[in-house]
């Protein structure tokens, strides 16, 4: 398995190593079930509603709060990977991109769904994995069902399926 490099970053409580190793986990995963065996590098930002919503506002122009945002740093298409060649010669990894999770906000909507957190939070990052290798869900139709599908693959890998 490739030597992914995750970075957490936080500016809020209650982000400890327990939570990053899982994270970790969950991201490589579903790198891995993406076939990405290049090594690549992501940022991961975990934060609150109040830092999202200004990040959110700041990159995107939307003035609200959300649950998590990407930033690919390749527009890739759905299936494809990121290759060597685009890898930082200083390390070798490829800068896949960034991720910005709203802890806050993870926490609301595993109570709304009635699941744990950590299952959210890991769906959350699965999500934007996928956004970092180019899936999107911006219609109703193909796009969305594929990204869906690849999200649920990847958390019945983890074994963190709806129950």
């Amino acid at each position: 398995m490739p030597n992914h490099n995750i970075i957490f970053s936080a500016n809020v409580p209650g982000v400890d190593e327990g939570l990053c190793s899982f994270l970790r986990k969950v991201i490589r995963t579903a790198l891995s079930a993406e076939g990405v065996e290049t090594p690549c590098e992501v940022n991961v930002l975990v934060t609150n509603d109040a830092g999202i919503h200004q990040i959110n506002l700041d990159m995107r122009g939307v003035d609200a709060p959300t649950d998590v945002l990407s930033f690919p740093m390749f527009n890739l298409a759905p299936g494809d990977k990121p290759s060597q060649a685009d890898a930082d010669p200083a390390t070798g990894l490829v800068p896949l991109g960034d991720m910005c999770l709203s802890l806050e906000r993870a926490k609301a909507q595993a109570k709304e769904y009635g699941h744990s957190n950590r299952r959210e939070l890991a769906y959350l990052a699965v999500h934007s994995v996928l956004h970092l290798l180019g899936y999107d869900h911006l219609d109703e139709g193909p796009m969305k069902a594929r990204m869906r599908s690849r999200e649920e693959a990847v958390m019945a890998e983890l074994g963190l399926e709806r129950d």
